[in-house]
């Protein structure tokens, strides 16, 4: 079949001055990640590759350049599931991982358990191979600032470039039908040390099924848990069209990709009054995304193979 992709920067009130750049660095991460999956790469290797891109972008909140704890420190969550065997691999409260997506991948493939958080997720890391690095490493000037005038005022969004609730991710499928989904984040400004958010959970910030698609979520955590919105989406994709808030005998006018993606989110509103958002792909390649957010960075490649990018 043909190779599929679609990728996001997350869903938030993204300012004028920060749109170019969320929008190249999209295309620099499906660039990656199709360079992989045009030549008959696999999901796996693409899905990686994508995500490692936006993680390695400050204006993106995972890896470097993502929010700072209570303690003024990163710590970073990454998951990465395989549609085809419902296996996930996760880490979480990682403060010392460049790329924290790399950690999800080597759990999936090398470890009995799918999720291993903070000290015992590291260690893990470099017994595979994966270099830790200076916790110093991981923060961007402009998140010190920040973090610095909401220690010395009140922690508010206006002080965060407006990406309160910044998350990344990516799905894709192969040339061989394979379907991986991933998510990574830095969470939220000065939260709780410990505190984990959606993102790494399976079925709530990703979540993967080669019977119907794969998803990867964005937004405020608490709220995304409550309807578990990554697997509701993907289950959204077994059923008959069904259009939200419209006539039982009128027609969508949208695919059933895009129509499960807002249906998700309408949930999401409607359950938890939660913001966020999402990407997917059916099990057919075709993308679907949806927010409530006043943006959401993302981007996927076309069926000519052209990409597209959007905040």
């Amino acid at each position: 079949m043909n190779p599929a992709l679609i990728v996001h920067g997350g869903a938030w009130d993204i300012p004028e001055e920060a749109m170019e750049a969320c929008k190249a660095g999209c295309h620099r991460a499906l660039a990656a990640g199709w360079s992989i999956l045009s030549r008959g790469g696999s999901a796996l290797d693409g899905t990686e590759a994508a995500i490692m891109v936006l993680e390695d972008d400050p204006v993106f909140d995972a890896g470097y350049g993502s929010h700072l704890n209570l303690d003024g420190r990163v710590e970073c969550d990454a998951i990465v599931m395989n549609g085809a065997t419902l296996r996930a691999g996760a880490a979480s409260a990682l403060q010392r991982v460049k790329n924290p997506i790399q950690v999800a991948r080597k759990i999936l493939e090398h470890c009995p358990h799918m999720m291993l958080v903070a000290e015992g997720a590291e260690r893990f890391a470099k017994e595979h191979g994966i270099a830790l690095c200076s916790p110093e490493d991981l923060v961007s000037e402009a998140e010190r600032e920040a973090w610095m005038k909401c220690k010395q005022d009140k922690h508010a969004p206006m002080f965060h470039r407006g990406h309160e609730q910044g998350t990344v991710g990516a799905v894709a499928i192969d040339r061989n039908g394979n379907l991986f989904a991933a998510t990574s984040t830095g969470g939220t400004c000065c939260k709780l040390p410990g505190r984990v958010g959606d993102s790494p959970l399976i079925g709530c910030g990703c979540y993967a099924d080669s019977e119907a698609g794969g998803v990867s979520c964005t937004g405020y955590g608490e709220a995304i848990m409550k309807i578990v919105m990554a697997k509701t989406a993907v289950d959204l994709l077994r059923q008959s069209e069904t259009c939200v808030d419209s006539p039982a005998d009128a027609s969508c006018g949208v695919s059933s990709a895009q129509l499960a993606a807002r249906q998700a989110v309408h949930l999401l509103a409607r359950r938890t009054h939660g913001t966020g958002g999402l990407i997917l792909l059916d099990r057919n390649g075709n993308p679907g995304f949806a927010f409530n957010t006043p943006r959401m960075a993302y981007g996927y490649v076309g069926f000519d193979g052209n990409f597209i990018t959007a905040v």
